[in-house]
């Protein structure tokens, strides 16, 4: 029996040394998908691909025991050479081929030219071949820019001793109430899938005092807009001990802070690849809801029609009016309507009409949604009484503030959402990796 001690190492040559002094003019060997060929005649250069990038290697015919034309579009290989600067290629580096093993063929020709630097092709057509759009540069970088919002938000809370909670994704029924709800057979049961971890993660308040989660939240809501899926991953906190919603607010915005000093320093490449301009995170202004719904009708001459609730027109003139007027990127609306908001959510005492909750806007569209929520055992049942609702189904959640709960709050965030804003794309899908949506379960 073989056991490894981590150590062990591949003969293939790592990036870095690529790149370094030590390999330059010396054999290397390098493994990766061949991203493109262009072949000159009796010299090709045979793009390689690799996690890190792109690497430039030369085919010259005399010096190759391989046919230029044996190689095609889609094979992964091991090539081993000569390392060469050269100021011309990617990174300033190539390797000139002297051996070629060929790791595995395509079975046909792809369907994509996922080689050109941007997809010319209809998103449609993205997504079913999805796991072949994704090789292209900057369709996987979209996806280095969303793994580095998950890696701050879990990064930041954990310094800000947060733990990180697994809540299931099949329930008796929904945290949210309502329609939306995706219904299954489980096991002879009636079972639905997550809205949200909501009942879970305030319950674990009282274990943790402060919990994160960040994985899938299901909605059966018809929507066939360029905001909405069906299935999307959120990006959840709750926090305990609290004195204010506001302390929630300051949360999100130490992590967006933290977020974009992340993507900066560790993603530049990526951030270069897709022109993406990082939003200023330093300041987030906040208004109250009926306040915006005045500001925005007042300067662009709108009528409000409901009082409830933001349109996504409104939504968008609130984040208008915001960097028009103080160059801000993000906006914090607070104080929405009662009766617009789930029956756990603290009610303003000062005025019960509105809740102590909050949206952010990012470029005028809704991110995330937080706030308080009501701790008090009795305080909570009444507030199911009035909304004429019953407490079949939420026993073990009740219990949990029948036994005692600290003052609390949280908040989830879209990450599929922040990623399109960021990314400054105009449908959520494009910053989904397989999209669900009222017409795709595939790929």
């Amino acid at each position: 029996m073989e056991f490894l001690d981590g150590s062990w190492k591949k003969e293939v040559s790592s990036w870095d040394a690529l790149m370094g002094e030590e390999l330059l003019n010396q054999e290397a060997i390098l493994e990766g998908a061949i991203h493109s060929i262009r072949n000159m005649g009796d010299v090709a250069f045979v793009i390689i691909r690799k996690r890190e990038g792109l690497f430039q290697t030369v085919f010259v015919n005399e010096e190759v025991n391989f046919s230029i034309h044996d190689l095609k579009e889609g094979m992964t290989a091991k090539v081993k050479g000569i390392v060469n600067e050269e100021e011309r290629a990617p990174h300033g580096r190539e390797l000139r081929i002297r051996e070629i093993q060929v790791l595995s063929a395509p079975a046909e020709p792809l369907p994509l030219a996922i080689d050109k630097w941007k997809l010319n092709t209809s998103l449609e057509a993205k997504l079913n071949y999805r796991s072949l759009s994704l090789r292209n540069i900057q369709e996987r970088a979209r996806f280095k820019i969303q793994e580095a919002l998950t890696r701050a938000f879990r990064d930041y809370l954990y310094e800000n001793g947060f733990t990180e909670i697994h809540t299931p994704k099949i329930g008796a029924r929904g945290a949210e109430g309502g329609a939306n709800l995706f219904k299954l057979s489980y096991f002879h049961k009636p079972a639905v899938l997550a809205q949200s971890p909501q009942f879970y993660k305030q319950m674990m308040v009282g274990v943790f005092d402060r919990v994160f989660e960040t994985g899938p939240v299901f909605r059966a809501e018809k929507h066939n807009t360029k905001r909405h899926l069906n299935e999307y991953t959120s990006l959840d906190f709750e926090m305990g001990y609290i004195d204010s919603f506001e302390e929630i607010m300051a949360m999100e915005t130490g992590f967006l802070q933290y977020a974009m000093k992340l993507l900066k320093e560790d993603y530049e490449k990526e951030l270069e690849i897709l022109k993406v301009e990082l939003p200023d995170a330093s300041k987030i202004p906040a208004v109250r809801f009926d306040v915006a719904k005045e500001l925005v009708a007042k300067k662009y001459n709108r009528q409000i029609r409901n009082p409830f609730d933001l349109e996504p027109e409104e939504e968008a003139l609130i984040g208008q009016y915001f960097k028009e007027e103080y160059d801000a990127d993000f906006v914090f609306v607070t104080h929405y309507p009662s009766k617009k908001r789930p029956f756990y959510a603290m009610d303003d005492p000062e005025d019960t009409r509105f809740t102590l909750s909050f949206d952010l806007l990012f470029h005028g569209l809704e991110i995330t949604t937080g706030g308080q929520r009501i701790h008090d055992y009795n305080a909570l049942l009444k507030k199911i009484e009035d909304r004429g609702m019953e407490t079949e189904g939420m026993e073990q959640y009740l219990d949990t503030f029948k036994y005692g709960m600290p003052p609390h709050g949280g908040l989830g965030i879209g990450l599929e959402r922040l990623t399109m804003q960021l990314l400054g794309e105009e449908n959520v899908r494009e910053a989904c990796l397989f999209p669900r949506d009222l017409n795709r379960l595939e790929p």
